[in-house]
């Protein structure tokens, strides 16, 4: 495991958090954390799954990635490190 720094926790945080919120949907948010299996799940149900479904899916994703943002970006420096980094929670 690699020691990050706080700067860097800080900047994964808000970086995260932003793309939570405007690309939630496509799973970005998951990808600056490193959850590429979460991420990609978030896309193929977004774009497949919103297919399928006239964008039913891809809206529920883009909820999930809204509120993952807005967790992300309340969450203070030492609490995300700890769920995000360290523990690695992909979810919510």
């Amino acid at each position: 495991m690699t020691t990050l720094s706080d700067t860097e926790i800080s900047n994964r945080k808000l970086a995260s958090g932003l793309l939570g919120v405007f690309l939630g949907s496509f799973g970005a948010h998951k990808f600056v954390l490193g959850f590429t299996n979460a991420g990609i799940i978030m896309l193929v149900v977004s774009i497949a799954g919103g297919m399928v479904t006239c964008g039913v899916a891809s809206f529920v994703m883009g909820v999930i990635g809204l509120i993952e943002g807005i967790i992300y970006l309340t969450k203070t420096p030492e609490e995300f490190r700890e769920l995000y980094i360290d523990a690695r929670k992909q979810w919510f």
